[in-house]
């Protein structure tokens, strides 16, 4: 449940609450809003005398609400709005769509610069580039490792995009964290409870994408791990599901975006790329969803696709990618958004 403070409320009488809330055993989430703050409580309440509702006596306090979606974090009940962060001096979850570009793996130093500046040059906010890659065969490609996280800190330092990229083992958190600014768990690993867990106690942003037969609701409790270890800078990422269509490589649910919007305060994103698996349904699949509602995408681009040592066939060359920006623009200001 959440304990709405008044408007006027003091941050002795906030204090007060939260240690209440930790002495009746249970765990205190403060949500501090434009007009006023509210605590969400989650814990077992299994075998526990005192009961949450007590802490309506206490000083400063407006009303106790229970919530009613097993997600209680996440849920749009304990903050109505859209929830906002920096990740630099990216804005996520306002007005302003940021597009997060660059190539599925790091292949080469090289390779990143290129895609680097010419992504920046096109108006991406952040670039992507897996240095630990999870691949269905164990005979492919797995990343560069700490050696990929370097040439992505170059990057970095090259045009100021900050760095998204994907871990896969909570053993790798020191070392991502020393290089990465956001933390991608990828749709193999979304139902990773101990990675949850782990980057949950990050001070890293995380990008979360949806299992590829993750229900909604379970994608939701999936972020809730994340929240419920104190890190709220999470951003859901809709990549697409497995169905039986054979056509693309996943299909892409658009019905998710707006029906997350609807049920969570979290940033959503899209993944066309994964999401169809074809260079050349990502565009229409990108505005549909800018249509649809999304906080932000993520698209992969390749300056050589052709021999790209992962999904080449899914990535955009860097012209292709910026007619794509030059098409979003427009459909972007239509809904009240920017690219």
């Amino acid at each position: 449940m959440i304990v709405v403070m008044k408007s006027n409320a003091t941050q002795k009488e906030i204090e007060n609450v939260k240690s209440t809330i930790e002495e009746l055993g249970y765990k205190p989430h403060p949500i501090e809003g434009i007009l006023r703050t509210v605590i969400g409580v989650v814990g077992d309440d299994r075998g526990k005398p005192h009961h949450v509702d007590n802490l309506k006596q206490l000083k400063g306090v407006d009303n106790v609400v229970p919530i009613m979606q097993p997600y209680k974090l996440a849920s749009r009940e304990i903050e109505d709005q859209t929830s906002t962060f920096k990740v630099r001096d990216v804005e996520i979850g306002k007005n302003k769509i940021p597009i997060i570009a660059g190539p599925c793996s790091v292949e080469s130093e090289e390779q990143v610069m290129e895609i680097a500046k010419e992504i920046k040059k096109s108006g991406a906010s952040m670039l992507r580039g897996g240095a630990f890659k999870p691949r269905t065969s164990p005979y492919t490609f797995q990343g560069m490792g700490e050696k990929g996280l370097k040439i992505l800190d170059k990057a970095r330092e090259l045009t100021g995009l900050p760095i998204v990229t994907e871990i896969m083992d909570p053993e790798d958190i020191d070392i991502l964290e020393d290089y990465a600014d956001v933390l991608q768990i990828g749709a193999r690993n979304s139902q990773n409870y101990a990675l949850l867990k782990k980057v949950g106690k990050s001070s890293k942003a995380v990008l979360l994408k949806r299992g590829m037969s993750t229900t909604i609701k379970e994608f939701l409790m999936c972020a809730e791990y994340i929240l419920a270890e104190g890190n709220n800078r999470v951003m859901l990422c809709e990549r697409g599901i497995r169905t039986f269509e054979t056509a693309t490589r996943n299909t892409f649910d658009l019905n998710a975006i707006p029906v997350l919007k609807e049920k969570t305060h979290l940033p959503v994103f899209a993944d066309p790329s994964h999401g169809t698996g074809y260079w050349q349904y990502v565009t229409p699949v990108t505005l549909a969803s800018i249509a649809a509602g999304v906080d932000g995408l993520i698209i992969e681009v390749h300056n050589n696709p052709e021999i790209a040592v992962s999904d080449g066939g899914q990535s955009l060359k860097p012209d292709t990618f910026d007619n794509l920006m030059k098409k979003a623009r427009p459909v972007a200001k239509a809904v009240g958004r920017s690219i």
